[in-house]
């Protein structure tokens, strides 16, 4: 019988994969990817609807939290970890859940994810409350570990969405407050969704995180001012922020860097409006961490 998943049927374009060159092989998987962002664009609608989901969490002084096994839960949990050095976010704010634990990020643990019951012990652990918003990712959409977390944090008042490569059922898109189902087709290789699902599921994930963090004043046209300074790149990159946006030497803008502590934003608007590093913060605090709302728009 035909599974009705499309992450488990066998791709008719592939089916003589084994018989091809090297070549033809990078020909064959680069045809098919180009598949993967048309379809993420069909679902925009339901990003833009969790990019809304996250960005209420925060305002509300919730959390971002994504679950998920093998592939999904590895991608989570690496969006998560990605917000604090891009964005400056507490690292608490964007979470990641893989089914196994964090072991499972470097090996496969076979059978984590059949027990919907630690699942929900994991949102349990993480307290999981109303202001939250956590995001299944199950390419499949079988996935019981998923299901039963998503199941608890639901009775425990938390907004839910779901993100899967399959058609969804009735019942998922009535149960969840979104549903993304990028339909990328069966994979070149039978069942391995860390192809065409797992691209998706990066697309898609990186989408609602930035937007969401857009949205919050993150980013300052389309600069990272968030950040705070922490390495050597991330120093050169601030003061780089600094001297475009201000005209400034890069030895003013690292002074401003350091008057601010190493936070851009507050270096941008110390340096734009004349500022002190209390009055900067005091005005962006005002302003909702927004810079645009302070200083207009120094492209213009």
């Amino acid at each position: 019988m035909r599974d009705p998943r499309l992450t488990e049927q066998r791709n008719p374009r592939s089916r003589r994969i084994d018989r091809l060159s090297s070549a033809e092989i990078v020909d064959l998987i680069n045809a098919e990817d180009r598949m993967v962002a048309a379809a993420v664009d069909e679902e925009r609608e339901a990003i833009a609807t969790a990019i809304d989901l996250a960005e209420a969490a925060f305002r509300a002084g919730g959390r971002l939290i994504y679950v998920g096994a093998g592939t999904s839960g590895r991608l989570g949990v690496l969006d998560a970890a990605e917000m604090p050095p891009t964005f400056g976010t507490d690292p608490e704010m964007v979470q990641g859940i893989i089914a196994g634990g964090y072991d499972a990020l470097v090996r496969a643990r076979d059978g984590a994810e059949d027990v919907s019951e630690d699942g929900a012990a994991a949102i349990d652990a993480r307290d999981v409350g109303p202001e939250d918003f956590v995001l299944g990712i199950a390419t499949s959409g079988s996935t019981p570990f998923v299901h039963g977390a998503l199941a608890r944090a639901r009775e425990r008042g938390a907004h839910t969405g779901f993100l899967l490569c399959t058609y969804p059922s009735r019942e998922l898109l009535d149960r969840h407050d979104v549903v993304i189902a990028p339909l990328v087709g069966p994979e070149v290789i039978t069942g391995s969704t860390r192809m065409k699902a797992g691209t998706a599921t990066k697309l898609v994930l990186n989408t609602i995180t930035t937007g969401a963090m857009v949205r919050l004043g993150k980013v300052y046209g389309n600069l990272m001012v968030d950040l705070q300074v922490t390495c050597r790149k991330l120093q050169d990159r601030g003061e780089r922020i600094l001297m475009e946006m201000l005209s400034v030497s890069r030895e003013e803008a690292r002074t401003l860097l350091e008057e601010a502590q190493g936070h851009v934003k507050t270096a941008l608007v110390m340096g734009a409006l004349g500022l002190d590093a209390d009055e900067a913060r005091r005005r962006l605090d005002e302003e909702g961490g927004v810079v645009v709302r302070v200083v207009g728009d120094l492209d213009a």
